[in-house]
């Protein structure tokens, strides 16, 4: 069959997950009567409950006599490993933009890599059927975006299409008849180049690795696409890495291809294809798969460096080990490694002591989603506050900058350019009127500033604003930033909580437990009302006594405790404080010093 390889591209929440979904339907790939799941390429339960892209996925649908893989990549810009790797594997890209909200800071991240690879977009305005959508004013950002990037003629002369995915249906005009797909499938094969290794058919074969996963039939399998030559199974090939270095030779025991959501067995891989190779022990991301003769590997593409780190340590709090079963820190390394393996955005370092680890990564987001789903597998862990990664350059010292993409009510805009501006050292770039009462603000503002703004952000805006963040670049470090303004309350006690000590200790501030919940020494069981640290007891029952009186006795009404998801605490903790992660449950609690430790902390203040 004649072949396209395709990526589909968008921001968050445009609407491309919904779109593979109506080419699966439209392509025949489902019966008439097949029970299907919405979202169906969102197979992982985080990308479900998230409504995000994590993971980038393959699939496969029919166009009569073309065969079109489309892969779906991540939308956040913390997933961007994912998308340079998964960019060398395709030939044209299909960019989706939400006709109400235009290019947003993921579009512009994901679209510079495609244009820097030489890639042609197709360019979709999705849902143009909403009664906000200006397809108009977001077709000449998109232009204007493109022309900031630096795209040539050819990437400037896109053709592009009015669509509505939730509807199933594209049409070139936006008063097109409006009943399915057609016009997208029909452009995609002709806006699309055929993959050009189909004329290396009779070279030797070779295939950069790309993704890296693990399936409990057959092992350790690589996905990527076939550069030049055939193979077939059966047949001995070797893995060379980056530097050309010889790391393993093996049998191919398995070749499996993409055929609708799922992969299928083939007997040959041809030039040109996606196709999943299995057989492998060493081999991982970014290694060249190929014929025995061959000693120069493929050029991998140069993935950019982490902005963040996170330390990740075994929970020594007194209540370890009652929620998950594994606590040792050689289980933790085990799993990180593995993760790191597969996920080439992440680095891990060892500790002086081994006891912890250090984990760098693109943002909050990716090391949230990482320890969630170790926790779901059963892991007890303490995290450190993130720390942003500085570099030298030229004797001074440099910081990430990430541009920050605000939508707020008018109302809300000052307070905004002020906390981003003024306490977060950040730099105004641009500030218009969005329509509909609301303004966008564009801001420069350091990595360091960001870390625990979100929640600050929907306080301020009262739920109302959006906020979107992108790494920018480099700049010369900007000083101190202040962080958090407030105190915490912490447990002087070992035990379980009581309602009427919480009471008590409600005037102090927010508290961030309830009646009945276990507490040890050190734990952090609320926020302060004021700057400092206060030590409190939350076991401290009422004195009885046999009076009685009308009035004294009043009747315990807790305020509903404050409870933190896992990255609204990561952002929380200070430096001085961790966040211990259970399968169970999140805490916040201080750092335990040895008695040695705090004997000399005590003399020094």
């Amino acid at each position: 069959m004649d072949l396209r390889n395709i990526a589909i591209i968008a921001h968050v929440d445009h609407g491309k997950t919904t779109l593979v979904d109506e080419l699966l339907k439209q392509s025949g790939t489902f019966r008439e009567n097949q029970a299907t799941t919405e979202r169906a390429m969102d197979s992982n339960d985080i990308e479900r409950e998230r409504g995000i892209t994590i993971l980038a996925k393959c699939t496969s649908v029919e166009h009569g006599a073309t065969r079109i893989n489309i892969v779906d990549t991540p939308g956040h810009a913390d997933f961007g490993g994912e998308v340079e790797r998964i960019l060398n594997m395709v030939d044209g890209v299909v960019l989706l933009v939400d006709a109400a909200e235009g290019p947003m800071p993921q579009t512009k991240f994901v679209t510079s890599k495609a244009l820097a690879l030489g890639l042609r977009p197709i360019v979709v305005l999705n849902k143009v059927d909403k009664p906000d959508a200006e397809p108009d004013r977001a077709l000449n950002e998109v232009f204007d975006l493109f022309a900031n990037l630096g795209a040539d003629d050819d990437q400037l002369d896109f053709p592009h299409l009015y669509a509505s995915g939730r509807s199933g249906w594209a049409d070139a005009e936006l008063d097109g008849p409006r009943e399915n797909l057609d016009a997208l499938f029909d452009l995609i094969v002709r806006h699309v180049p055929a993959p050009r290794q189909i004329a290396d058919a009779d070279k030797p074969f070779r295939m950069l690795a790309t993704t890296l996963s693990a399936d409990p039939f057959i092992g350790r399998i690589l996905t990527g696409r076939v550069e030049s030559g055939t193979l077939k199974v059966g047949e001995t090939i070797k893995a060379l890495s980056r530097k050309g270095e010889r790391i393993e030779q093996f049998r191919v025991t398995k070749i499996l291809a993409f055929r609708g959501l799922g992969q299928q067995p083939i007997d040959e891989a041809q030039a040109g294809d996606i196709v999943t190779l299995a057989g492998m022990t060493k081999a991982t991301v970014a290694d060249t798969l190929c014929d025995v003769s061959i000693d120069v590997p493929l050029p991998a593409q140069p993935i950019d460096p982490p902005t963040i780190s996170v330390t990740f340590g075994i929970n020594d709090s007194p209540l370890a080990g009652k929620d998950g079963n594994k606590v040792q820190s050689r289980v933790i390394r085990e799993r990180l490694m593995k993760e790191a393996e597969s996920n080439v955005a992440i680095k891990i370092e060892d500790t002086p002591g081994g006891e912890a680890f250090v984990v760098s990564g693109r943002g909050e987001l990716q090391m949230g989603v990482l320890i969630e789903n170790m926790r779901r597998e059963g892991f007890e862990l303490s995290i450190s506050r993130p720390r942003v990664i500085f570099r030298e350059e030229n004797g001074q010292r440099m910081e990430p900058v990430e541009e920050v993409i605000v939508d707020v009510d008018d109302e809300y805009s000052g307070v905004v350019i002020e906390k981003l501006t003024g306490q977060r050292k950040g730099d105004l770039v641009e500030m218009k009127p969005a329509g509909a009462g609301k303004t966008r603000i564009v801001a420069h503002v350091p990595s360091r500033g960001l870390i625990g703004y979100h929640g600050q952000f929907l306080t301020d805006t009262r739920g109302t604003g959006v906020l979107n963040r992108i790494f920018h670049g480099w700049t010369p470090h900007k000083g101190p930033i202040d962080g958090r303004h407030v105190g915490v309350l912490i447990s002087m006690e070992n035990g379980v909580s009581v309602a009427y000590a919480l009471w008590n200790l409600e005037d102090r501030g927010k508290l961030f437990i309830g009646a009945q919940e276990q507490v040890y020494e050190g734990m952090i069981i609320g926020e302060h009302s004021r700057d400092n640290d206060l030590e409190v007891n939350p076991l401290k029952g009422k004195k009885l006594t046999n009076v009685r009186a009308s009035g004294t006795d009043e009747a315990v009404r807790l305020t509903p405790p404050v409870r933190m998801s896992l990255e609204e605490a990561i952002a929380y903790v200070q430096d001085d404080e961790l966040v211990e992660v259970t399968p169970k449950i999140v805490r916040l609690r201080k750092r335990f010093l040895d008695p040695h430790e705090r004997k000399r902390q005590a003399r020094a203040g």
